[in-house]
């Protein structure tokens, strides 16, 4: 009985793991404000990334935002990645508190409307 008292002792003491949750986008976003963020479970050993990847072409400069869970070795990185025809440098970074991902600079309202509609159609006149 006094085995088993012990090995209950031991198990109060341990602390109880808590998963984390972090927004994510539906899709990387070209404005912080399209970011529709839902709240999702990371996978134990991840934390919540905010990145942001920005791309030029002459005068015409593109942003893209990105909220997820990512495993902790790729925080802090910048590198490069290739969407939509364009060469992209990106930045992550990362925190470990529930829905700590949620803040996004300010930008203009009428930003996001406006470059999600020419977007398209400047991708499809390179």
């Amino acid at each position: 009985m006094s085995h088993l008292l012990g090995f209950l002792f031991f198990l109060s003491l341990v602390p109880l793991v808590t998963p984390l949750f972090c927004y994510t986008c539906v899709f990387p976003t070209i404005s912080p404000l399209d970011c529709i963020k839902f709240p999702q479970k990371c996978p134990p050993g991840q934390v919540c990334l905010s990145s942001r990847a920005v791309a030029s072409r002459g005068d015409f400069r593109v942003v893209l935002y990105e909220k997820s869970c990512i495993v902790s070795a790729l925080c802090g990185l910048t590198g490069e990645k290739y969407a939509m025809g364009l060469n992209f440098t990106f930045t992550n970074e990362c925190c470990e508190t529930n829905l700590c991902n949620a803040v996004v600079p300010s930008a203009a309202p009428w930003t996001s409307t406006t470059l999600s509609l020419v977007l398209p159609l400047l991708l499809t006149l390179w």
